[in-house]
């Protein structure tokens, strides 16, 4: 059978479709906002991300009460096997709406300790009969071991304090105080139990108390007459 052999001229010249090279376009900034491509940004625009679940995430809850650490002490305890480390912790908690307490902890950690602190404070929390102003209507005074403590209303002041009686002031949203340290002493923790004790005069348990009290007296006085 006879073939037929041919033979393909790879010296002449093939036709090819080329095109001539472009310039590449130049690079324009979008505005922020701009949805996402070429030149722009996508971090502006978030809800038009397809995978960003904002659904599916829970929002964060806002606590009961606001806390304010006073001091934070390292403790360290020599045993016949070594040395124990331990935290203690002072805190102040307040809803600054006429509630606070101070409170400790002591643990191994710091964080169990802040725990610790924040739930003893929960626990000595008092409720202030504040006026309409958010102050107290009288003064005040009072002492804890070592720490003595005045509190007198000045109308239009603001808060002037210092130390761990501001703190304890500012978490209970009490407004137009003047406060004062008499004791020599800067202990912050008997400093904010002294605060506290003066504020307790304020105390809507004591207050009703007095009242009801203020009122048998009033009746008793009316029946002799």
């Amino acid at each position: 059978m006879d073939t037929e052999i041919t033979k393909i001229n790879t010296t002449a010249p093939v036709a090819t479709d080329t095109k001539a090279p472009t310039a590449p376009a130049p690079f324009v900034r979008k505005p922020f906002g701009a949805p996402a491509g070429r030149g722009g940004f996508s971090t502006g625009d978030r809800s038009r991300n397809p995978r960003r679940n904002t659904q599916g995430r829970p929002e964060r809850v806002k606590p009961e009460f606001e806390q304010k650490i006073l001091n934070i002490r390292r403790v360290t305890r020599v045993t016949t096997g070594g040395k124990r480390l331990n935290f203690s912790v002072y805190m102040v908690v307040g809803d600054k709406k006429g509630k606070v307490g101070v409170g400790t902890g002591k643990a191994n950690d710091t964080s169990l300790a802040i725990d610790k602190a924040y739930r003893n404070a929960k626990k000595n929390i008092i409720q202030l009969n504040l006026t309409k102003t958010m102050s107290i209507s009288h003064d005040v005074s009072a002492k804890y071991c070592s720490g003595r403590v005045q509190i007198t209303p000045a109308p239009g002041r603001g808060v002037s304090a210092g130390s761990a009686v501001k703190s304890v002031i500012e978490l209970a949203g009490i407004n137009d105080v003047t406060a004062k340290i008499v004791s020599p002493s800067k202990n912050k923790l008997n400093i904010s139990r002294a605060t506290i004790m003066a504020l307790s005069a304020f105390d809507k348990k004591n207050f009703t108390a007095h009242v009801k009290k203020a009122e048998s007296e009033a009746k008793v006085v009316a029946e002799v007459k």
